[in-house]
């Protein structure tokens, strides 16, 4: 099973790369907000503890989300393995994903880090505010705000993934098709193209 965790800062081109990821590789998408929603819909145990936190104004407990990870790794015993989408987001959540899979035997296997420069990353969100009706995409305060917030609590992620030896950097300014090109290199030997 090959686990992977796609990272970079907001606008950079995470979503976009994970589908293709997922389409060429044959991996199950983990995102855990769809996960939240999706045990919430579905009145299971963690999903009403989830709701009433949130009903709450609560952020929902790491101890929560990595429950229900770990529900999504037992439902799926056949995957390729999993490209993770919005987990870990700081290293406390990446030391806690690190010891569920490990009792599962399938580590993280890579971690792959889109590389952008701050100006062309401002560009992309400032563009995408005007279709997407994302309000956090049209302020370009707001904008600058989040890639400082990611910078000060989710890139600290990477130099944890590194330490293993594990991070990837990839240069993620080209086109959708370049940096795909660069994160297949990357895969390519360490999952096989799906046939």
């Amino acid at each position: 099973m090959v686990n992977l965790i796609l990272f970079g800062p907001p606008g950079s081109g995470k979503g976009t790369q994970s589908a293709n990821i997922i389409e060429k590789y044959g991996l199950l998408h983990l995102s855990t907000g769809d996960l939240l929603r999706k045990e919430i819909a579905a009145g299971t145990p963690l999903g009403l503890e989830a709701q009433k936190l949130m009903n709450q104004g609560s952020l929902v407990p790491d101890e929560v989300v990595i429950g229900m990870i770990s529900s999504m790794l037992d439902a799926n015993p056949e995957a390729r393995g999993f490209i993770f989408d919005g987990f870990p987001r700081n290293t406390t959540q990446a030391e806690a994903l690190d010891k569920l899979l490990a009792l599962k035997k399938a580590p993280i296997s890579v971690v792959l880090s889109l590389e952008v420069p701050e100006d062309e990353l401002i560009r992309r969100l400032l563009d995408r505010g005007k279709t997407s009706g994302r309000p956090d995409d049209a302020s370009e305060e707001v904008v600058k705000n989040r890639i400082v917030e990611y910078h000060n609590k989710t890139a600290p992620v990477a130099d944890h993934y590194a330490k293993f030896g594990k991070l990837r950097r990839i240069k993620g300014d080209g086109s959708i098709e370049s940096t795909f090109e660069l994160l297949s290199k990357e895969l390519d030997e360490l999952i096989g193209v799906r046939v």
